[in-house]
This record gives structure tokens, C-alpha cells and sequence, in this order.
């Protein structure tokens, strides 16, 4: 029998894919069972959704992260980050992120009056910020958008930096 060339390439193949497979570096997707990882956009831009939180006056570093697109709630979550909502207001509202601010400082029972977590929304790279037109369990975010968290005090509508 004549085997052909490129079917010997193929063949000679064959166990490594299969290495490849079994430590997980051929391309498989994603179990519902494992935890996203975040891919910090420090090192060039990010190809997905840019996420961007600024603590304020929560003295907290700021975080810069990339995650697929989809509902804000998600994207957020794909990025590494918890958040958590309000009794009365659910998952629509952010109360909290990464637990700040504390759960002494902050009950998230009712909507904060003092200081709250702006959505903001960045349509690409060289737009400007806007502030979310929905919640965090609606809002839609596309490839190519940037999503930022502003822990904000009072009324204050300065845009996140960056």
C-alpha cells in the first residue's frame, strides 16, 4: 500500500494532538464547571471587551481586564470580578465589587445615596465615555466596547479615566 506524503504528516501528528488535547492546550471549549480567567490588557489591546474599574475613594487599585462580550453582569464575571446587588433593586444595580465597599460601610439594602458604582460605556478605543443607558443584568456590550465601574460619591458624572 502507497501512503501518500501529507497523509503521513497526519499520521506522524496523531500523538501529539493528542498530548495537546489531554493538557488542554489543543482548542477546546470551555466547561461550565471552570472558572474564567481574566486576561489582563496590559500587554497590548484587547480583542474582546476592555473592563475597567476605578475604586475612588476606596482606595483600591484600579483593575483593567479583557472578557468576551455579552450582558454587562457577564462580561463582568468573565473578567474576574464578583459584584454584588441590592435588596431592593436585585442584580440590576452594582452595591458592591470585590466587596467594596464593605459590608460595614455599605449594606447594599437599598440603593446607596452617599456613593454608588456608575456603569459607563465606551462605543471603541478612541470614543467617548457615556454613561449606561440600563442595568448591569441588561446592558448589552460588544466586541470592540469598552465597560468601566466608577465608584462614585454624590452626583458627581466625571467619566472614568482611561
Amino acid at each position: 500500500m502507497t501512503v501518500l506524503p501529507r497523509f503521513r504528516a497526519t499520521i506522524a501528528l496523531a500523538p501529539l494532538l493528542v498530548v495537546l488535547a489531554l493538557t488542554g492546550c489543543a482548542g477546546t471549549s470551555m466547561g461550565a464547571a471552570q472558572t474564567p480567567t481574566p486576561s489582563a490588557t496590559t500587554a497590548g489591546p484587547c480583542a474582546k471587551v476592555t473592563v475597567l474599574v476605578q475604586f475612588g475613594t476606596l482606595d483600591h487599585k484600579q483593575i483593567t481586564a479583557c472578557a468576551a462580550a455579552g450582558v454587562a453582569s457577564d462580561v463582568l464575571k468573565a473578567a474576574g470580578l464578583t459584584t454584588a446587588g441590592t435588596a431592593d433593586y436585585g442584580n440590576q444595580v452594582v452595591c458592591r465589587v470585590d466587596d467594596l465597599p464593605a459590608p460595614a460601610d455599605e449594606s447594599c439594602a437599598t440603593l446607596p445615596s452617599a456613593a454608588y458604582w456608575a456603569m459607563w460605556i465606551k462605543t471603541s478605543a478612541d470614543a467617548k465615555w457615556d454613561y449606561a443607558q440600563e442595568g448591569i443584568a441588561t446592558q448589552q456590550v460588544t466586541t470592540g466596547q469598552s465597560l468601566a465601574l466608577l465608584y462614585t460619591v454624590g452626583n458627581d458624572t466625571t467619566p472614568p479615566q482611561g
